[in-house]
């Protein structure tokens, strides 16, 4: 909510019927469409749980090697 002051929406709520990922919304996407989303995440807000925790999402291994790659060109960039 933090990021929401000032929005021009009133409430989270109403954020999240107009710009949310839902299961609703996902199911207009092609079978094989993979949700990805690079953190931290708003459950509610940006994302329903259902999605976030679906059969396509693929979000905890983004995570996990995005941290590692960016590590990876950290130590490129750095000389190492």
């Amino acid at each position: 909510n933090e990021r929401m002051n000032g929005a021009l929406l009133p409430s989270a709520r109403e954020y999240f019927h107009c710009y949310g990922l839902t299961p609703e919304m996902l199911g207009l996407a092609k079978p094989d469409a993979i949700v990805m989303h690079p953190g931290p995440m708003n459950r509610g807000v940006e994302i329903d749980s259902d999605v976030a925790d679906g059969p396509q999402a693929v979000i905890l291994p983004q995570v996990t090697f995005g941290i590692a790659v960016r590590m990876a060109v950290m130590g490129i960039l750095a000389g190492n």
